[in-house]
């Protein structure tokens, strides 16, 4: 039982003892001790005073009497202004201990029957995957699972934008430039080669605006009358009138963009249960467009396009069908929204989007709550922070990003050389070696990324986040390590232990109980995170529990202690923290290694 918890049960029966008062647990409440005072936990007795009918110190003492004297596991009390300041003896800290050691899923919050899907990732098929798309996939994926700890049914999806005038430019440009390239004849992933065409499309693009400009035309006018974006319109137009050709093409290039895609999934570690593809969804929102028409609350206007006026609602005119009769993405969104919902029957749906789109989502919770659907409130915008760079912001269509599969090799490299350095790997063979690499370079990468909270900008550091001292994924995987380590030594002497190795009459040192404490704050933590969707708490917390066993570790030598029941109660709390770090990190995507 939770410390919280513990003291409320206790503190129920002090009342009920002391005056006869029978109150529900909401009465009493419980908080950690501040530092400057003595004590482990608060107990806050004025919502008791109404039962008491005494003073708040004179009944705090009352209190704080009754436990010590009825409970083995307090050991004192102090009382400050009406607060009962309670200090725990080992005999409760022993027996938590021994409670979560006997717990088998630990940290695992019991089922909730609810069903929750997480779109993320949701490329374009005109380009690799890059830095930003990495924190977006990071965080869907490290979010999904979190939600799953706390006893969620999670679907985790991926909707491929694969269509649009986006996709036509990359066609057009490959058409023009590409001299017929494939992945295979060019010795490029998919991805890349089509990501090549894209700048290659901007480059011809912005060639012959400068011509157009020159020639006397406004810059305005030039950039919507520039010959290869009115051919790029003009495709996306046959696309959708189902032009063989375009078709072909659509098809053949946008293949080579998937196998380059689940390549670096692959590498990343990550999965979907279902991937959603545009060019199957973007019809779906046209129906619900003719509904709203129907109900009034959409309008056409002259040219024939579709607009829903939010201005009574603080917001603007919001287009969902062109005059040509071509959805965009709201479109879309508002079809497969109501296709999630109808298919799964779900308690929420999360996006995880920049932060640059929060308005897109805003208004798509609006227009399906004006359609009448009462689970637009289920909907969730899961907004995160751009990701930059020390030279500033990433553009795709010039060709500045940081690519995704160029970061992986490079911080795998970085691992293996910050690896070698070390100088403790001599006796693995290769294959141990590059597993360990690969492990280090993506702890690094998830790690310092989803450490950061979702809502905020981050900075990304590729040399900083491989360190092994600090904040990071590493440090965490080198603290595991080296229990396993020390775990290890103890068992090639012959040392065992179990549950059993915790008792009540072991003297435990205040380090030893802070870590037990540290222990016991995972299942709240994963609540936390869970509430708050922010997987930066479970990282946080798994660096706060590495850092005090290192320090602990720093005062306490494990394996030569002389006495036999305290080294092996000290072997059971290291073999704990191991498994939390491990589950944590799992949370997270990220592997422990065995050794370092």
């Amino acid at each position: 039982m939770s410390p919280d918890k513990f003291i409320i049960e206790k503190s129920r029966e002090a009342v009920s003892s002391l005056y006869g008062a029978a109150l529900p647990d909401t009465m009493f409440q419980v908080q950690v001790t501040r530092k400057e005072f003595e004590g482990d936990y608060t107990l806050v007795v004025f919502p008791l005073l109404k039962v008491s009918r005494l003073a708040p110190d004179a009944t705090a003492a009352a209190i704080g009497g009754w436990l010590k004297e009825n409970t083995a596991e307090i050991a004192g009390y102090n009382v400050v202004k009406g607060f009962l300041n309670i200090s725990f003896s080992p005999v409760y800290w022993n027996r938590l201990f021994a409670s979560i050691l006997s717990d088998g899923s630990f940290g695992q919050l019991p089922s909730t029957g609810k069903t929750i899907m997480v779109e993320f990732s949701s490329p374009n098929t005109n380009k690799p995957l890059h830095l930003g798309h990495i924190r977006n996939i990071l965080l869907g994926w490290s979010v999904s699972r979190l939600l799953e700890a706390n006893g969620h049914k999670v679907m985790k999806v991926n909707l491929v934008n694969d269509r649009g005038i986006h996709i036509c430019k990359s066609m057009l440009a490959w058409l023009k430039t590409a001299d017929g390239q494939t992945p295979e004849s060019s010795g490029k992933k998919g991805d890349h080669l089509v990501g090549d065409c894209y700048v290659a499309f901007n480059d011809m693009y912005k060639k012959e605006v400068k011509e157009l400009v020159a020639g006397g035309m406004s810059e305005e006018e030039a950039e919507k009358n520039a010959p290869s974006l009115k051919e790029a319109q003009e495709m996306l137009l046959k696309w959708e009138q189902g032009d063989a050709g375009v078709v072909a093409l659509w098809k053949k290039m946008n293949s080579w963009v998937y196998a380059g895609f689940d390549k670096t999934y692959e590498d990343l570690g990550i999965s979907f249960d279902r991937t959603y593809y545009e060019s199957q969804t973007y019809l779906l929102g046209k129906a619900l467009v003719q509904k709203g028409l129907d109900m009034g609350i959409f309008e056409r206007d002259p040219d024939g396009s579709v607009w829903c006026d939010l201005t009574s609602d603080g917001l603007d005119r919001k287009l969902l069908l062109r005059g040509d009769g071509t959805s965009v993405y709201m479109t879309q969104d508002l079809g497969t929204a109501e296709q999630r919902f109808s298919e799964y029957n779900l308690d929420e749906h999360i996006y995880v989007v920049g932060n640059e789109q929060n308005y897109h989502f805003q208004v798509l919770k609006l227009i399906l709550k004006k359609l009448g659907f009462a689970w637009s409130d289920n909907i969730y915008h899961l907004s995160y922070g751009m990701v930059e760079l020390p030279e500033g912001k990433m553009k795709s269509r010039e060709g500045t990003v940081v690519d995704a599969d160029d970061l992986l090799e490079k911080m795998y490299n970085t691992a293996k050389e910050t690896s070698l350095e070390l100088g403790k790997i001599d006796n693995m063979t290769e294959a141990e070696q590059h597993e360990l690499f690969r492990k280090l370079s993506l702890g690094a990468l998830k790690y310092f990324i989803i450490k950061v909270d979702p809502k905020k900008t981050m900075l990304f550091d590729p040399k900083e986040s491989i360190d092994f001292n600090g904040n990071t994924g590493p440090f965490i995987q080198y603290t595991h390590a080296r229990i396993k380590s020390i775990l290890r030594k103890a068992a090639g002497r012959g040392i065992s232990f179990g549950a059993d190795a915790v008792r009540d009459d072991i003297a435990l040192s205040a380090k030893e109980i802070r870590l037990i404490k540290i222990i016991d704050m995972y299942p709240g933590k994963i609540a936390e995170g869970g509430q708050a969707h922010s997987p930066a708490v479970i990282a946080n917390y798994a660096y706060d529990l590495a850092k005090e066993f290192n320090q602990y570790y720093h005062d306490t030598p494990v394996l030569r202690e002389e006495d036999e029941a305290l080294l092996k109660y000290r072997l059971a709390l290291l073999s704990m923290i191991a498994e939390v770090l491990v589950k944590a990190m799992d949370i997270l995507g990220i592997q422990l290694p065995e050794r370092m």
